[in-house]
Formats: C-alpha cells, sequence, structure tokens
C-alpha cells in the first residue's frame, strides 16, 4: 500500500471521527448559546446585580467594559443589532447612558421588553449645593441610585419581576430564591456601611466628589454634599475658574479635607483643586460609576461598595 493511501484514508477515518461527534452533539439536544434566553445589562454595575439575580437561567451580557463612563461609553453596530434580539434590556436610565438610551428606545420600539431600574426606585432630585452646582441639572433626577444600598435592594426585586415576566423558559423558583440570597447581602452591606460610617465625626461628614455623583448616598447614611469639581451630574462637563472658586470657597468653610475622585476618571482637575487649596486637601480615589475587571479591586457591586466605604471613612477621618 502506497504512502499516499495511508494519508488518504486517515483522512477519511479524521473526517468520520468528526462528523459523528457533530451528530452525537446534536442527538443529546445541545443548545447553542443563541438559542438560550437573553438577556442584555447596558452598565457594569447593574450588570453584576442582574447576573446575581439571573444565575444560570439565561444568558445575560453586559454593553459596558470594566473601567468605563456610562456617561460617555457607545455601542458597536453589533452590540446595537443585540439589543433588538434580546428577550429583555436593563438599563439604569435617567439620562446615565447618554450615547446608549437611543438603542434602547430603537429596542423598545422593536418590540424588546426594557426595564428602566432608576426610574423605578423612586429616584432623588439633583440639588444645588455651596458650590453653585449643578444648577442646569437642579431638579432633574439623578441616576447614580446604587450608591444607595437600599434601593439596589428595591431594583432587585423589581429586576426579578421582570425577568420572570419577560424572559421565557427560566425557573421562577430559581430567579426568587437567587433575589432572596443576593437581598439578604445588600442588607449585610447597608449595615456594615452604617456601622463603619459611625466612625466620622458629624462635622466631617461632608463630601466633595469629582462630580455630583453621591447624593442617594449622602441622603442615606447622613452625609452633606458641599459640592464637586466638575459642578454637574456627568462627567462629559467641565469646570470653569469661577466654578473652582466657588467650590474652594465652599471647601474652607464647611473644613473639607477630602476631594473624592472617580478611579476610572483623570485625577488631574482634583489634583488642581487640591493647588488652589495650597495642598490642604487629600484626593482619595472612589469606585463611583464602574466596576473593575475581576480581582482589581471592585469587581462586584457589593465589593465596590465596600471599597468605597473603606476609603471614605479613612478619608474623612484622617486614618
Amino acid at each position: 500500500m502506497t504512502r499516499q493511501t495511508h494519508q488518504s484514508r486517515r483522512l477519511r477515518t479524521l473526517l468520520l471521527v468528526l462528523l459523528t461527534l457533530a451528530l452525537a452533539g446534536a442527538g443529546t439536544g445541545c443548545a447553542s448559546s443563541d438559542e438560550r434566553p437573553r438577556v442584555l445589562v447596558t452598565t457594569n454595575i447593574l450588570g453584576d446585580i442582574t447576573k446575581e439575580i439571573v444565575g444560570d437561567e439565561a444568558e445575560v451580557t453586559v454593553l459596558m467594559k470594566p473601567n468605563a463612563d456610562p456617561h460617555s461609553f457607545g455601542l458597536s453596530a453589533v452590540q446595537a443589532a443585540e439589543l433588538e434580539r434580546a428577550d429583555l434590556v436593563v438599563f439604569n436610565g435617567l439620562g446615565l447612558e447618554e450615547n446608549v438610551l437611543r438603542h434602547v428606545d430603537a429596542a423598545r420600539e422593536s418590540g424588546v421588553a426594557t426595564f428602566e431600574a432608576g426610574k423605578a426606585v423612586n429616584p432623588l432630585t439633583f440639588q444645588a449645593h455651596d458650590d453653585g452646582g449643578p444648577e442646569e441639572e437642579a431638579g432633574q433626577p439623578d441616576p447614580h441610585f446604587w450608591t444607595d444600598p437600599d434601593r439596589v435592594r428595591k431594583a432587585v426585586g423589581l429586576i426579578a419581576d421582570q425577568v420572570v415576566e419577560h424572559v421565557d423558559g427560566v425557573d421562577e423558583k430559581a430567579i426568587r430564591a437567587n433575589a432572596d440570597r443576593y437581598d439578604d447581602q445588600l442588607a449585610d452591606l447597608t449595615a456594615w456601611m452604617e456601622k463603619s460610617f459611625d466612625r466620622i465625626p458629624e462635622q466631617r461628614r461632608a463630601l466633595v466628589t469629582n462630580h455630583h455623583v453621591f447624593g442617594y448616598l449622602a441622603d442615606r447614611f447622613g452625609f452633606r454634599v458641599i459640592g464637586a469639581v466638575i459642578p454637574s451630574g456627568t462627567t462629559l462637563a467641565s469646570p470653569s475658574s469661577s466654578d473652582l472658586r466657588s467650590l474652594t470657597q465652599a471647601m474652607r468653610k464647611a473644613g473639607a479635607p477630602t476631594v473624592f475622585a472617580d478611579s476610572s476618571q483623570p485625577k488631574r482637575l482634583a489634583e488642581v483643586l487640591r493647588t488652589e487649596m495650597d495642598g490642604q486637601v487629600r484626593v482619595v480615589e472612589l469606585y463611583s460609576e464602574s466596576l473593575t475587571e475581576k480581582g482589581k479591586g471592585a469587581g462586584t457591586y457589593l465589593q465596590m461598595m465596600r471599597a468605597n466605604t473603606t476609603a471614605m471613612t479613612d478619608g474623612l477621618t484622617g486614618a
């Protein structure tokens, strides 16, 4: 038998094995990921929360990458098309995902079920502060509800309801059990945050941030929001020299020792403010609007809130 004949037989045998494996896979009813029910989530914070609720009952796709800015991230054409093939789209809303909301609207118009979490949890409105801002947004809904874990608890129950109602094929008991388990973890988080913040004297509970993002936390845990380097609820705005002057005056009046800057945003503006205050201000990083990659400090919502609580407590007590 020739070498060429041996090679030909080996090739036919290999093809037969591959065909057999393919048929076996089809015979066992293996489904591709495209056949599973699909939930799409815009922001990675809501994505982590939704995954805790859904578990293995459906495929959860998160559109926003780690360390991204929810105000400015956008979608590819492929991602935009995926929205319109989803069983359910969960989004923050209240204007947060500024470059994505039109795609969510398009998905809704095509018949996809959508859920605006921020709108459903009794949102607060932006308030004017001593720094003069956010004047243009005063009275408008504040989208940053996740800084209050109690509102996240409410969102968890509502997301579970939406999944059960709109995503065919999921096990309702499993979804409810997941939601209840996560709710217990969030209740523990709230109690731990309260105990941690009790270390901060009343006169030091003054918040200055990169932009207006912690209104819900301040309302829930008894902080005063003095102002923000960017006097706006979005990172897409920019401060004027008069804004910085107003903020430094407000900080001196309040004796605020720390500026909290978002870890996903450049700290340059906060550093400029420290210069304006003759170096008498600390700049401390927080994970305010985005999760990090796994193992990088804030890979989950629970990790993010615990890291922030520790950083805020240390920053305001001088630890």
